[in-house]
């Protein structure tokens, strides 16, 4: 089976794009990256063209993850086992992959109705070293493990598992949440050495938007320490407290970006497991704080 092997980009529709200029500069310390167009920016973790697209959009939302595969070769035999699993797909006009800066891309969507790319070739400009939008001790930790990790919504966690499968990942519960009478078991989903590139079944069905976070790890604590700081004092709703989580033993907090979802800021995290485990609650922290310093995100 040919296997995805990284998230490798985020595309965002934000309703304020100066705001988010603002907060990803000199709140995360990403650089922002101007093409010249006009509907729409680019944001830098490494010396990739881009990790994140944010789009003029008042959608305030996800408007599609991709998901590199290794070269041509496996492009085109993902193509025949998407055909296999019976999962529709379109493969991008060469316009379509420029757009997004790499060499063959196609679209499709899991069983939520989130749009997912598959691309391979990504533009990487090594004559342009990143360069962050605010000092920072260290800088932000990609290479194998992809840009990050994010949890999106899936009403059928089970089929989303079954889809993403498809894809060449793997993964499942890796906790259980007890609630009241409920038992949440939010399934995790990894292609490289990353605890998980993509989960859900968190529940928030009461919420419309597809996306609940998105994770960026750093590659020396102190950004961590550095980051909080700059949010309480810019008085950013802070959702979730500094903590470790048990399954990726990710260090991290989470606060609200411009668009009320969540960023997690994070540090330290171990790689995949590769065998099945759960967990009732994290090693310590990750408190809820009451709407932060104002209300949750909707």
């Amino acid at each position: 089976m040919v296997q995805v092997t990284e998230l490798g980009y985020f595309g965002f529709g934000v309703k304020d794009l100066e705001a988010w200029k603002n907060f990803a500069s000199k709140i995360v310390g990403l650089e922002v990256a101007d093409d010249g167009e006009r509907d729409r920016c680019y944001l830098r973790m490494d010396y990739w063209h881009h990790r994140i697209v944010l789009h003029s959009d008042p959608s305030d939302d996800l408007l599609y993850l991709g998901f590199r595969v290794a070269g041509p070769a496996e492009f085109h035999e993902m193509q025949q086992q998407l055909r296999g699993a019976g999962i529709e797909f379109k493969v991008a006009a060469e316009e379509e992959a420029e757009e997004r800066r790499v060499l063959e891309l196609m679209k499709l969507k899991d069983p939520e109705g989130n749009p997912i790319e598959i691309f391979h070739g990504p533009q990487v400009d090594f004559t342009r070293p990143f360069y962050p939008g605010r000092r920072m001790h260290g800088g932000f930790k990609t290479g194998v493990g992809g840009a990050g990790h994010c949890i999106i919504r899936e009403k059928d966690p089970q089929a989303a598992c079954r889809f993403y499968t498809q894809l060449g990942m793997r993964g499942g519960v890796e906790y259980k949440f007890h609630a009241g009478n409920r038992t949440i078991a939010p399934i995790f989903m990894h292609c490289n050495e990353r605890d998980h590139s993509v989960a859900f079944g968190i529940g928030g069905g009461e919420h419309t938007k597809r996306f609940n976070h998105l994770m960026i790890e750093v590659d020396n604590l102190d950004d961590v320490g550095m980051t909080h700081d700059l949010v309480r004092r810019e008085k950013i709703p802070v959702h979730i407290t500094l903590g470790k989580h048990s399954n990726d033993h990710m260090y991290s907090f989470y606060f609200e970006t411009p668009s009320g979802w969540m960023l997690e800021y994070g540090w330290g995290a171990r790689p995949a497991t590769y065998q099945s485990e759960y967990y009732l609650e994290d090693v310590y922290g990750h408190r809820p704080e009451a709407g932060g310093f104002g209300p949750p995100p909707k």
